[in-house]
């Protein structure tokens, strides 16, 4: 049997080269503030590659994403094991472009932190009046360059990518980074009209785009997972305060609570985040959470 070794280990997932195409592996690891955390959450990386499963087909009349498969049957034999099912992605091959690409549907996290400072946040002026999680009246777009781990991503304008992609792509800055951000306000509005129907408010998340061989904008990386997204239950929602969540808010706040933590959770912590994600999962997909 070929045995594999990952050629690059992000904070959560780790990337193994398949020949044609890649493996990604989620782990059960739990990053928050660009640090790995101490523990380990158990099955999170399941939830995590399901949700993105559910999501990438959901959304795959928007645009193309790199998914191949998530069955280890469909993998070399190496992952056809208890290790490696229910967390890993077969996916094509891209050349990922370096912009984080969020979009806010509410004001919450650095956009409110900003905003009460200045009503021009991220390059855009908001209407006065407006109180934490309160809904925009429109999704706004705020990219920022990838960084690093370890280092903070620079949230940057729409012009900047353009510039950013432009020395990459000579000839092809704007029309790549027009393409991610019309994709990514498109996915956004239909995703997030979705959960809100299936009792979630996505406040906001973030897309990583590749271009695949033939040059073409395709979506990869992870989609609308609760590490990547604000998940906020729809039932409890009230503007003007912080929100209740299903995502990584939960472990964040303990985190800032407890600033001497060294970034190890205690154990109730850690079950309550899991709880979370396995309920986000069950509302969004309708299924209950099982390898």
């Amino acid at each position: 049997m070929k045995e594999f070794k990952p050629f690059k280990e992000g904070k959560v997932r780790e990337i193994y080269d398949n020949g044609d195409n890649l493996i990604i592996v989620a782990s059960d690891r739990i990053s928050a503030f660009d640090h790995i955390l101490k523990n380990k959450v158990t099955d999170k990386g399941c939830i995590l590659t399901g949700m993105s499963e559910f999501w990438f087909n959901f959304t795959s009349d928007i645009i193309k994403n790199h998914m191949i498969s998530c069955d280890v049957n469909d993998m070399p034999e190496f992952f056809r094991n208890d290790e490696f099912k229910g967390r890993s992605m077969m996916v094509k091959k891209l050349e990922m472009l370096p912009i984080e690409c969020v979009v806010r549907g509410y004001i919450s996290g650095s956009c409110w932190k900003a905003y009460q400072d200045s009503n021009e946040v991220f390059g855009y002026v908001l209407k006065d009046g407006l109180r934490e999680s309160d809904k925009l009246d429109e999704p706004i777009y705020t990219p920022s360059t990838k960084e690093e781990i370890g280092e903070h991503d620079i949230n940057i304008s729409f012009e900047e990518s353009v510039n950013v992609l432009e020395k990459l792509y000579p000839g092809k800055g704007r029309e790549y980074a027009t393409k991610i951000k019309e994709a990514t306000i498109a996915i956004y509005n239909k995703c997030a009209d979705y959960a809100l129907s299936k009792g979630i408010i996505i406040a906001d998340t973030k897309f990583e785009f590749g271009l695949d061989e033939n040059g073409e904008v395709v979506i990869g990386d992870e989609m609308l997972t609760p590490d990547s997204s604000r998940f906020w239950p729809k039932d409890l929602y009230e503007a003007g305060r912080g929100q209740a969540s299903y995502d990584k808010q939960f472990v964040r706040d303990w985190l800032i609570a407890n600033p001497d933590s060294d970034y190890l959770l205690p154990e109730e912590v850690v079950n309550k985040t899991i709880d979370k994600y396995k309920e986000a999962y069950f509302l969004l997909t309708g299924k209950e959470f099982s390898k």
